[in-house]
């Protein structure tokens, strides 16, 4: 049986979204119906919007989603109607990253998460009679109901229930890939210093990660002093506009050189410059979404002499549910306040909460489509 529910769609850069009716499909086996209570906004969805990733249009994006679970397919046993849930990316199962607990690197990452239907070509959403691109992340949340799927839908123990669904909705990718750039993939060090280029939700998050982890110095790089100044308040012992001749500054401050350097911005002289400032044996972690056509030049000499390592992230290498309730429990002890970054929108107000992302007024919008 079919399920009607009203979604954002997004038709291009030159398009508002507009929110309209739409249908769920029936539910395969493993997957779940969620009632969507609130979904955070990632530059991800904007990367889509702007013809950036090989995502089909018009299609109902969002995959920092967080609801109630209302129905489950007939081979679903982990989760259950009336689960507290969050969703994340979805992944196979079966390949050789998925085998050893590396689902952001899953083999079959594109048809599980953005050729806007399911891995086998069906649709999970019709509209006005068509077939709607979607299952974006295995999800696409900005809309009052979505499928999910086993894999990525995390029950959320009894411990968080005093945790709003409204504000834990962003652990699913911006937070996660801060932290997990920090905790998981670069593996920081007490005691060694890095800088984070991008002081916005996955700069921030890596920012209280590295606190987490000990790191000294942590070093803020941004363009915006207001996201500089809660940079310090987070964790950032530093704090440097890129305007004001940063890299010249850490130079002075760590003229050993870097532990560790973490772009967030996708911009590559930026990547560049913080590869150069890496100290022997560094570690330059990049997540930002680049223009496909742009390269990386390194020296090959200070490269390979310095042992230094340039390491592309996905999703915080995050293994899912145990990543993501690891965070939480940082959250709960106040090692990781993420909810500072937050600015609820009402549904309504998508495009008003992307353009005061955008024009860099709130760090993380997150839409309320209702009430839990």
């Amino acid at each position: 049986m079919t399920t009607t529910a009203k979604a954002a769609i997004c038709r291009g850069h030159d398009h508002p979204f507009t929110i309209e009716p739409v249908e769920l499909a029936d539910l395969a086996p493993d997957e779940i119906r969620v009632r969507i209570v609130a979904c955070g906004i990632c530059h991800t969805d904007l990367a889509v919007r702007d013809a950036q990733l090989p995502v089909p249009l018009p299609v109902v994006l969002g995959h920092e989603g967080a609801g109630i679970v209302e129905a489950v397919g007939s081979a679903v046993t982990s989760v259950k109607p009336g689960d507290r849930v969050v969703m994340s990316f979805n992944s196979c199962g079966t390949c050789p990253s998925c085998d050893v607990n590396a689902p952001t690197y899953c083999y079959n990452f594109f048809p599980h998460n953005w050729s806007g239907t399911r891995a086998d070509g069906t649709p999970t959403m019709h509209h006005e009679g068509k077939p709607m691109a979607a299952n974006f992340f295995g999800q696409s949340a900005f809309a009052t109901h979505a499928i999910a799927h086993e894999r990525n839908t995390i029950v959320l123990p009894e411990r968080f229930n005093s945790i709003p669904l409204d504000m834990m909705a962003p652990i699913g990718c911006g937070l996660m890939t801060g932290a997990g750039a920090v905790l998981n993939a670069m593996q920081v060090r007490a005691g060694l210093p890095i800088a984070v280029f991008g002081a916005g939700t996955v700069g921030i998050a890596a920012i209280m990660a590295a606190k987490i982890a000990g790191a000294n110095p942590i070093i803020a790089v941004d363009v915006n002093d207001e996201r500089l100044a809660l940079a310090r308040e987070l964790g950032a012992t530093h704090a440097f506009n890129a305007k004001d001749d940063a890299i010249g500054q850490i130079k002075a401050l760590v003229p050993q050189g870097l532990g560790y350097a973490f772009d967030t911005t996708g911009i590559n002289k930026v990547i560049e410059d913080a590869w150069g400032l890496l100290a022997p044996k560094g570690i330059c972690g990049i997540v930002g979404a680049s223009d496909p056509a742009d390269n990386l030049t390194f020296n090959e000499a200070a490269f390979m002499g310095g042992g230094r390592t340039v390491m592309g992230i996905l999703g915080g290498n995050s293994d899912g549910a145990p990543f993501l309730i690891e965070l939480l429990d940082h959250h709960v002890a106040g090692n990781f306040p993420f909810d500072r970054l937050i600015r609820h929108f009402d549904f309504t107000e998508i495009n008003e909460a992307i353009e005061a992302s955008e024009a860099g007024h709130v760090v993380k919008p997150v839409l309320r489509m209702a009430a839990e």
